[in-house]
C-alpha cells in the first residue's frame, strides 16, 4: 500500500482509480462496507482502490479543541485500511488552500486531474467545497462529463441503528467496550512508545509504562482493566489511566499502565493495550496518600475482574507466555478479599466475549458496562459532542 502526502506527490501511475473520499475514523464496520464497495467495482474495472483522507480530519481544523476525539491517530488509520485491501491513501493537508476550493475546483484538481478517478464511492449526504455546492448530485453531473462513475454508499446497520464514529465514541465513554467491539469488529486498542517519566508510581511499588497520548485522541478518560501487548508477543493483565493524571500534574495526556507481576525494562518499546472494563473516571486527590489508598483499590478491582470472568483465564490460558504469573498466584486477589467494596458490583454485569479481529478464534473479555457508577458520572468525555461528519 502507498500512502501519498499532498496531491504533489502524485505519480503518473496514481492515476485511474476507484475512490473514496473522508474521515474514515476507527475504519468501524460501517467504513469497512464502503470499502468493499470500492473493491467490487475495482475488481471489475481492473483499478486500485485510492482512499481520500484530512489532515488535521476537518472538523479539527474549524473547531480545535471542542472537536470529537479521535477513534485513531493517522498511522493506526493507515494499518487499518491497508488490512482493508486499500491500495493506495491521499492524505490532503486540511488547510486554508483547501478549504477556500470551490466545490468544482475540488473536483477537477483532485478527483479529475489529480487521481483521474474512474468511479468514486461517497455518501448521498456527502457535502464539500467552500460555497457548500459539492454534493451527490454535482459529483453524478460532473462524472458524466468528467467520465467517471459515482455511487452512494450502502447505510451499514447493527442493531437497526447506523454504524458511526460517533456512536462508537458513546460506547466508549460510557465503558461498553462489547458493543464498541461489535461496532468497530475488533476489540477498541490503544497504542504508544514507552518514555522516561517522574517515576512516581516505583516509589509506592506500583511501577507504570507511560505512553504519551496525543490530546486529539482521548476518547477514553479514566481507570481501565486492562490487557497490553508486549513487543514479544506476550499479553499481560493489568490497570491503566488515561487521561491527564490531575492529582500530580502532566502537559498532555498519558496513558499510564501497571502490569501484573511484571519486571522488566520497557523504554522505547511500543505497546498495544485493550481496555476490557472501566473501573472509574479521573479524580484529583488532596494528596499523594489519597491517591495511593485508590490505586491499590483499583488494582483489587482490576484482579478480581480478570479472576471473576471465565473469558478471561481462557483468554490466558490459551497463551501459556501471556500472563502466566498473574494465574499462577494465588495471591492475585488477596487485595481484592481485604476489600470487599473493591468489587462489589464486578459480578452485577455480565461480560461478552468478542473476537480480537485478527482471524483467530482467540478472544478477550469486554464489558459491557463500566464497573461503578461514578465511572460515567465522574469522566467528562463522556459528554463530549456527537460528530455526525465521520464518513
Amino acid at each position: 500500500m502507498r500512502v501519498i502526502r499532498g496531491l504533489h506527490n502524485l505519480r503518473d501511475e496514481d492515476r485511474g482509480c476507484v475512490a473514496t473520499i473522508g474521515n474514515f475514523d476507527g475504519v468501524h464496520c460501517g467504513h469497512r462496507a464502503i470499502l468493499d464497495q470500492c473493491r467490487e467495482q475495482a475488481a471489475r474495472l481492473g483499478l486500485p482502490v485510492t482512499v481520500v483522507v484530512f489532515e488535521p480530519q476537518p472538523r479539527e481544523f474549524f473547531a480545535g479543541d471542542q472537536a470529537p476525539p479521535r477513534l485513531t491517530r493517522l498511522r493506526d488509520k493507515v494499518a487499518l485500511l491497508g488490512e482493508c485491501g486499500v491500495d493506495r491513501i491521499l492524505c490532503l493537508p486540511f488547510n486554508d488552500a483547501l478549504r477556500s476550493l470551490t466545490a468544482l475546483a475540488f473536483i477537477e484538481r483532485v478527483l479529475v486531474d489529480g487521481l483521474g478517478v474512474r468511479h468514486l464511492v461517497v455518501g448521498d449526504d456527502f457535502r464539500f467545497g467552500c460555497d457548500r455546492r459539492g454534493d451527490f448530485h454535482l459529483l453524478t453531473e460532473v462524472g458524466v462529463s468528467s467520465g467517471f462513475g459515482v455511487e452512494h454508499t450502502r447505510t451499514f446497520t447493527i442493531d437497526d441503528e447506523r454504524v458511526s464514529s460517533s456512536r462508537v465514541r458513546t460506547l466508549l465513554a460510557s465503558g461498553n467496550f462489547a458493543a464498541a467491539a461489535r461496532l468497530l469488529g475488533r476489540p477498541y486498542r490503544l497504542g504508544g512508545r514507552v518514555v522516561p517519566d517522574r517515576q512516581l508510581g516505583r516509589t509506592i511499588g506500583v511501577p507504570t509504562a507511560n505512553l504519551p497520548q496525543p490530546a486529539l485522541s482521548l476518547a477514553l478518560q479514566g481507570v481501565y482493566a486492562v490487557v497490553t501487548e508486549l513487543p514479544d508477543g506476550r499479553c499481560l493483565p493489568g490497570v491503566a489511566n488515561i487521561g491527564w493524571r490531575p492529582t500530580v500534574g502532566s502537559e498532555r495526556p498519558v496513558l499510564e499502565v501497571h502490569l501484573f507481576d511484571f519486571d522488566g525494562d520497557l523504554y522505547g518499546r511500543r505497546l498495544t493495550v485493550l481496555p476490557c472494563a472501566k473501573l472509574r473516571g479521573e479524580v484529583k486527590f488532596d494528596d499523594f496518600q489519597a491517591l495511593k489508598r485508590q490505586i491499590s483499590a483499583d488494582q483489587a478491582r482490576a484482579r478480581a475482574y480478570f479472576l471473576e470472568h471465565p473469558a478471561a483465564g481462557a483468554y490466558f490460558l490459551e497463551h501459556p507466555a501471556a500472563g502466566a504469573g498473574f494465574l499462577q498466584h494465588p495471591a492475585a486477589g488477596a487485595d481484592f478479599l481485604e476489600h470487599p467494596a473493591a468489587g462489589a458490583n464486578v459480578a452485577a454485569h455480565p461480560v461478552t466475549a468478542v473476537p480480537t479481529g485478527d482471524g483467530s478464534d482467540d478472544s478477550l473479555p469486554l464489558a459491557s458496562a463500566p464497573l461503578a457508577r461514578e465511572a460515567v458520572t465522574s469522566d467528562s468525555s463522556a459528554g463530549a459532542p456527537a460528530d455526525h461528519d465521520d464518513g
